[in-house]
């Protein structure tokens, strides 16, 4: 099954306007709603960070046919990976079939804040796996009691579970973590504009091999990716909506050791609007816009997430659900 879904920029908009966008998503037309678990955004100016648990808790209660779920969360640090199995079978329960569980190893903006050592990326990733197998096993069994190399538990029980189990996404973009989504998620989670090489390649290469060594087959997966689209009329407004976000468009070294919003803010700001555009599908013309997105179908993807960098996310919904999204489905 193909599906098109909507990324609720937690970063760029208050609760209550983004639960809005959320609630709009299904009206018209919309598949998903996922959201990110940000403790800071990427910007100090015009930044928010609404938590993402009660913010999928109040989308719940306001809908009835999308999937809702994260896009990502860090079981790791911020979070006992029992806190978040607790988390994600309520909302298993209060939407019943609809709640995903995506997961990632994290950035150190939203965890050295606390105070928290920055590990390296190996030991993220191992903190990665144990958390997912935790809450797996959290949510298959009763009274666990668990001594990893990071986090135990000492019969532990989650008592409300759904009937229907939550589904678990792992988020990657490099292919030991992809590998790992292969062999023991549910799902796949990576991001648009970053070379179509990097997706033939390297990842859908490296989520087919995690699941035949798993005795899977990669159609058993959900392969989502969130789509950085900016579409208007005007073409110059599409290209310029593009630098609120222009954190994304730094590279791993740009960005390196930076935990503080203000500094992140600072680096993006610093970009010319052609580097911060390079991240994103930029157009004014339907057929082009159309050509680009299905690039991402063409490789394998089946579930596209579209994430709009401009400050009217409501135009941006109604004009992508009249003149994107049907043709996208005659496509797919």
């Amino acid at each position: 099954m193909i599906r098109f879904g909507y990324k609720a920029s937690a970063e760029q908009f208050p609760p209550v306007e983004l639960l809005r966008y959320g609630v709009l998503a299904e009206e018209l037309g919309f598949d998903s709603v996922f959201v990110s678990d940000h403790l800071q955004p990427w910007r100090h100016d015009g930044g928010h960070a609404p938590a993402a648990l009660p913010w999928l808790g109040a989308l719940a209660a306001r809908t009835e046919r999308i999937l809702i779920g994260t896009s990502v969360l860090t079981p790791t640090f911020r979070y006992h990976p029992a806190v978040v199995a607790q988390a994600f079978a309520t909302l298993g329960c209060l939407a019943p079939g609809r709640a995903i569980l995506g997961v990632g190893s994290g950035e150190s903006l939203n965890e050295v804040p606390l105070g928290l050592e920055w590990p390296d990326g190996k030991e993220r990733f191992a903190r990665l796996k144990e958390a997912v197998l935790l809450i797996q096993k959290l949510w298959t069994e009763d009274r666990v009691t668990y001594e990893g190399q990071f986090y135990k538990t000492e019969n532990a029980t989650i008592y409300d579970k759904p009937e229907t189990p939550v589904p678990i996404y792992i988020g990657a973009s490099g292919p030991a973590a992809t590998r790992l989504a292969g062999r023991i998620s549910d799902g796949f989670i990576t991001t648009s504009g970053k070379g179509h090489a990097l997706y033939t390649d390297t990842l859908l290469p490296a989520v087919r091999e995690g699941a035949e060594k798993a005795g899977r087959k990669i159609d058993d997966l959900d392969l989502m990716i969130e789509v950085k689209v900016s579409f208007d009329d005007d073409y110059d407004k599409a290209l310029n909506d593009t630098q609120h976000w222009g954190a994304l468009a730094l590279s791993p070294d740009e960005k390196t050791g930076v935990e503080d919003p203000i500094e992140m803010q600072r680096l993006s700001d610093a970009l010319p609007v052609e580097r911060t555009a390079s991240r994103w599908i930029c157009s004014s013309d339907p057929d082009e816009h159309l050509g680009k997105v299905v690039e991402y179908l063409d490789m394998g993807f089946k579930h596209l997430v579209f994430h709009a960098p401009g400050p009217d996310q409501e135009r941006f919904l109604r004009l992508y659900s009249e003149r994107i999204l049907p043709e996208l489905r005659n496509r797919a």
